[in-house]
Parts: C-alpha cells; sequence; structure tokens
C-alpha cells in the first residue's frame, strides 16, 4: 500500500502554481505534465488539475478552475436581498440550508433585527442546517469511501441521505433547493407530524452509523490507504485559509458553532471533534475523514436537542407566524459589513456593501470554503505518489458549485 512519508522529493526548480508555467523546456528530465480532468470522476464536479509527476511521484499540481462558473456575485448585484437566497442554495448544493443560514443571518444583523427572531424559528434553522449538514457529510464520506475502491459504503450512505432529503422536500417542497430560511424567519412552520418523524429517523439512524463506523473508519484497506497520506500540518491548514473538517483535521478545535455563538447554539451541547492522528499522522486523509464521521453524531445530538425544544418550550401553536418579522422591504443602512457561519465544509462568510438607498447590495462577495480548501492541495500532493492524488482530493470535499461562484 501506498505511503507518502517514504518519499522525499524536493524539486528545486518550482516557484508559486501559475497557469501554463510548465511550457517547452521548463521540465527536468523525466518529467512529465498530465491533465486529471476537467470530467475526471473523482474530482467532484467540473475541476481540471495540471500535475507535473517525476515517475509516480508527485512534483506539483496546479488547479484550474472556470468550469462552472455560477456567476453568484453577479446575479447578486442585480437582485433585491430576498431574491439572492435561491442563488445561495446553488454554490454548495449539498448544504444549502446551511448556506442559507449564514446568508440570511448576515442581512438580519444589517437590519438590526437578529435578536428579534423567535426561538421556534431559530431552532427549526438549526434543526434543518444539521440535518443538510449529514446529508452533507454523508455524501462527502460515501464518495470518498467510493473513490479509493470501496462501493457499499456510498450505497448504504445515500440510501439513508434520502430519508433526509424525503424530510426536506415534505418541509419545503424541494430536494436539495430549498429557498426555506428567509430573512426574518421561515418560507413556513414545519409540517404537522414533522417532529415526530424526525425523532423515528434519528432512532434509525444511530445503529447505521455504528455500521459505518465498523465499515469505514476500522477498515484495514480504507486505513492503509488514507492513514500518513496528504498530511495537512496545522500552521499550513491556518495559513491558507482553510476550514472546517479540513482545518479540525489537523488538530485545531475551530467551530464557528462555539467561536461565534450565533443563533442557539451556545444552548446546545454538542462536542467539536478533532483530528489526533489515531490511525496515522495527525492532519492526514484518515483523520479528515474521521471528523466527518464523528461529526455526523454530534448532528444528531444537535438534532435531538431541537426535537425537545420544538416538542416542549417552543411547541407550535395556532398563532404562531414564521413570517411575523419578515421585513417588506429590506433596505439596511449604508455600510460594509461580513457574516459568516459554520457550513457542512468550513467558515462560509459574505461580504455585503450597501448604499443606504436600494434594496440591491452594491456588492455581495462569498468567501467560500471549498476554495480555500482547494488551495491547499499542492502542499498535501508534492512528494505522494499519483495514485494518492486521488485520496488527497477526496478528503477535502470539494463541491465545484462553491469553488466557481
Amino acid at each position: 500500500m501506498s505511503n507518502t512519508q517514504q518519499y522525499d522529493y524536493q524539486p528545486g526548480h518550482l516557484t508559486a502554481s501559475e497557469p501554463n508555467k510548465y511550457g517547452p523546456g521548463t521540465l527536468k528530465k523525466e518529467e512529465m505534465v498530465l491533465n486529471m480532468g476537467p470530467q475526471h470522476p473523482s474530482t467532484h464536479g467540473v475541476l481540471r488539475l495540471e500535475i507535473v509527476t517525476d515517475g509516480e511521484v508527485v512534483v506539483d499540481v496546479v488547479p484550474h478552475l472556470g468550469y462552472l462558473h455560477r456567476c453568484f456575485e453577479k446575479h447578486a448585484e442585480s437582485l433585491p436581498f430576498n431574491q439572492i437566497i435561491p442563488y445561495v442554495d446553488r454554490m454548495d448544493y449539498l448544504a444549502a440550508m446551511n448556506s442559507e443560514h449564514a446568508y440570511v443571518m448576515g442581512v438580519e444583523r444589517m437590519l438590526g433585527i437578529e435578536n428579534d427572531i423567535p426561538k421556534r424559528v431559530e431552532y427549526i434553522r438549526v434543526l434543518v442546517a444539521e440535518l443538510n449538514r449529514l446529508a452533507s457529510h454523508f455524501i462527502a464520506i460515501g464518495t470518498y469511501a467510493m473513490d479509493i475502491g470501496a462501493y457499499t459504503p456510498f450505497l448504504w450512505l445515500v440510501r439513508d441521505r434520502e430519508h433526509i432529503l424525503g424530510m426536506l422536500e415534505w418541509t419545503c417542497g424541494s430536494r436539495m433547493l430549498y429557498n426555506y430560511i428567509w430573512i426574518g424567519g421561515l418560507f413556513y412552520d414545519l409540517p404537522v407530524g414533522f417532529e415526530e418523524r424526525c425523532a423515528e429517523f434519528v432512532r434509525y439512524l444511530k445503529p447505521k452509523l455504528v455500521e459505518l463506523h465498523q465499515l469505514v473508519v476500522e477498515n484495514k484497506i480504507f486505513i492503509q490507504r488514507t492513514a500518513h497520506v496528504g498530511v495537512l500540518p496545522m500552521a499550513t491548514a491556518i495559513n491558507y485559509g482553510c476550514a472546517g473538517p479540513v482545518l479540525r483535521g489537523s488538530g485545531l478545535r475551530y467551530d464557528l458553532r462555539r467561536v461565534d455563538a450565533y443563533s442557539v447554539y451556545p444552548e446546545l451541547d454538542f462536542d467539536i471533534p478533532v483530528g489526533k492522528g489515531e490511525a496515522g499522522t495527525r492532519g492526514d486523509c484518515w483523520d479528515r475523514n474521521w471528523v466527518r464521521v464523528a461529526e455526523c453524531w454530534e448532528s444528531v445530538k444537535i438534532i435531538e436537542q431541537c426535537l425537545k425544544q420544538l416538542n416542549g418550550k417552543y411547541v407550535r401553536t395556532r398563532d404562531f407566524d414564521p413570517q411575523a418579522m419578515v421585513p417588506k422591504k429590506i433596505r439596511p443602512k449604508a455600510m460594509d459589513f461580513y457574516a459568516r457561519a459554520e457550513s457542512a465544509k468550513g467558515e462560509l462568510g459574505f461580504f455585503f456593501r450597501t448604499d443606504g438607498r436600494s434594496d440591491v447590495p452594491v456588492r455581495c462577495k462569498a468567501r467560500a470554503c471549498s476554495f480555500h480548501n482547494l488551495s491547499v492541495i499542492a502542499e498535501l500532493s508534492r512528494g505522494g505518489l499519483l495514485a494518492d492524488l486521488v485520496a488527497v482530493i477526496g478528503s477535502l470535499d470539494l463541491v465545484m458549485g462553491e469553488v466557481d461562484r
């Protein structure tokens, strides 16, 4: 089995990654330029990787973007704040609820209404966001196992993800792109009986997560393919702006749900899993995958606590209106404002610039976690085997709709 620690390849002529820098006469003897993508089955989207190899050893990796450009930031310059939400969904389309939550909280803070949101609305937001986090992690873990040769985990996790997508479709009418979390509230209250069905799903899921741990995390072949591979030191992860499981896999206990304490997360009890190098080296591919599996358990804990509150102190009533705080006209004061939240893949932030006169932002820039996590791929891959590059890519959990926003 491959192990990047046995190589000590130090190319001397490389500089910072630039497009098309490997032209005629620039390569050393025995070096070769290969292309992975832009339609490679293991790149999780339309991404081209320009790879310089010396035999089986990776010398450098240059990502080429722009094949899946969503024009999000340009659309946002011509739409009112509330009409931008469907475009937010389409960046990280695997965790759209988390993206909506981050964007909506930013606009609410600019309007000064963040403390006026009803508690039931806040608990419903966290509930659906954590359900979507589970669904996103299921795809990340399942496709990662499939990338390195294990097909069964993917089928099992897609099966369990279908239950989540079915509940979210019951809530708002869509399986993946929701437009459910609105500025000031929600599109609608939870359907009658949702809390009971969600609790039933949690009871069903817990033994499945135990099986997942045995099938993937403790699997000898999976450990041999991921331990000591793609090691990301904590300092490198911080310098590249990595976030989410990629950063926490390197050992830093940094989660915006705790750091910024937004919404009702301060009232909830959950842990922040970090990589410890239990199977290999801290910060390797195995650690990043283990963090996602552990976060599934924490999301289940959060969901249970939200259901307890929604069935107890904040139970539904006939006069509850989730749109009571939705403003008729969204026109923040002139300001530059940055808001962020913990998406399934890390820190998702939105920078707003407003002029105080229009309900259309002058600028709405997204700080995408997948973009920063992708930027570190060359650091993880240099000196490793070409066969390990797919394992490194899969461990980053990239969504190209968020990278090419």
